[in-house]
């Protein structure tokens, strides 16, 4: 049977009666030239025909299929395999990291521990007694470095004395039986008086040698490596720059001189005012003799803020006195200059010190008999050197020369 449209040749198709006929030929119209339908056994025939290809096609298909599979599941577990791979070549990868770590690491314990072992060594070695040879050997070695020293230091001190020019002027050695007498002494061709007699001298005067005084003492325990109770310090910042001021250490409560912890200046300031000559005398004034012999009252200053620097300043010379072997008695500690020059002359100068061997304790021992409290006392109390007290005539058209008055300033910080 063709389609009329594409021609094409189709099934027939036949009713559930013609199916169920026996056998062909049996409906009626047969030999008319029409096709009959075939039997259910020719379908049959067919139908199993068909089958066993269709069973010889399947069973090609699923042994394919197997082929196919197996070959799939080869690559699936080679693509399994190799994700698994990867997967512990990074996790190798970052163990090593780990490892080389902890591998640090243990090198670094190791060698803290290396050197604990060699400190530990070393100290059980000082715990040890040594033999007397080598403790004798060390020994000698220590006191001839330490004497070597001591020579460096003296001849330090000796240019220093020199540049400085620290002289004793006038008086006379005892002669024939008579007992000598003693004269200034000066620094830089400047006198600097005892605490009784700094007011007999202009400011100017006092300023200059008090900062010539204080940089020879300070280049002096800068060579001699001592450690003063009381630093001086510059308004300025700087060595020599502005006024000299001055203060205590941390030190101990021996000599009583560590509570002076506030500031106190080491200058004095011209004073406007001048007290005329005629003024009457009170006891509450000093008598002080100027240059040419006459007298002019001033005030005395007991409890200025330049009294308390100064007596800190000659603290400090009497305690460097000590460290070299020097004692300065009480009654002699106003004399700067002269305690300076014997200090500079001992004969055990530049032997002990605070920063070489062998060692000082810190200021102020035990041993220092001077106490601050009390030179503090006596330099406040304003004590004279013994000159004679003649007192010149003037004429009446004569005036009295009069000397500069000044007075000392305040103990305030300046502002720096």
């Amino acid at each position: 049977m063709e389609c009329p449209n594409c021609e094409l040749k189709q099934r027939h198709f036949y009713c559930e009666n013609c199916l169920r006929a026996q056998c062909v030929g049996s409906w009626p119209g047969r030999g008319t030239g029409i096709d009959m339908a075939p039997s259910l056994r020719d379908f049959r025939l067919q139908i199993q025909h068909v089958a066993a290809d269709r069973d010889e096609q399947v069973h090609r298909a699923s042994a394919a299929i197997d082929t196919v599979r197996d070959a799939r599941v080869r690559r699936a577990d080679l693509a399994y395999g190799q994700e698994r791979l990867e997967e512990v070549q990074s996790g190798l990868a970052r163990l090593r990291k780990e490892n080389e770590k902890t591998r640090q690491r243990l090198r670094s314990l190791r060698e803290a521990l290396a050197t604990r072992r060699r400190t530990l060594s070393q100290a059980r070695l000082l715990q040890v007694p040594a033999p007397d040879s080598l403790i004798g050997r060390e020994a000698q070695q220590l006191s001839a470095r330490a004497e070597t020293i001591a020579r460096a230091r003296n001849g330090l001190v000796s240019e220093l004395v020199e540049v400085f020019n620290v002289v004793e002027v006038g008086g006379r050695p005892p002669i024939g039986g008579k007992a000598g007498t003693k004269g200034e002494w000066t620094i830089g061709d400047l006198v600097l008086p005892v605490p009784g007699d700094i007011r007999r001298y202009p400011p100017d005067h006092i300023n200059a040698v008090i900062t010539h005084a204080v940089h020879f003492l300070g280049l002096l325990t800068f060579y001699l490596g001592i450690k003063l109770p009381f630093e001086i310090t510059w308004s300025g910042g700087k060595l020599g720059l502005g006024q000299p001021w001055i203060r205590s250490i941390k030190g101990t409560e021996s000599g009583s001189w560590a509570k002076w912890t506030s500031k106190h200046c080491l200058h004095v300031s011209a004073s406007s005012t001048t007290p005329a000559p005629d003024t009457p005398a009170s006891p509450s004034h000093a008598i002080s003799q100027s240059t040419s012999d006459s007298f002019i009252e001033f005030p005395a200053p007991q409890s200025s803020s330049f009294t308390t620097a100064y007596a800190m300043l000659l603290y400090d010379v009497c305690y460097l006195a000590h460290t070299q072997a020097v004692e300065v008695p009480l009654a002699q500690a106003g004399e700067v200059l002269s305690n300076l020059w014997a200090v500079c002359c001992s004969s055990e100068l530049g032997r002990r010190s605070h920063q070489t061997y062998p060692l000082l304790p810190p200021p102020t021992p035990a041993g220092f008999p001077l106490d601050f409290a009390q030179l503090l006392q006596a330099t406040a109390a304003t004590p004279r050197t013994s000159r004679p007290k003649t007192k010149r005539v003037a004429r009446p058209s004569e005036k009295i020369p009069e000397e500069d008055e000044w007075d000392l300033v305040d103990d305030a910080e300046p502002d720096v």
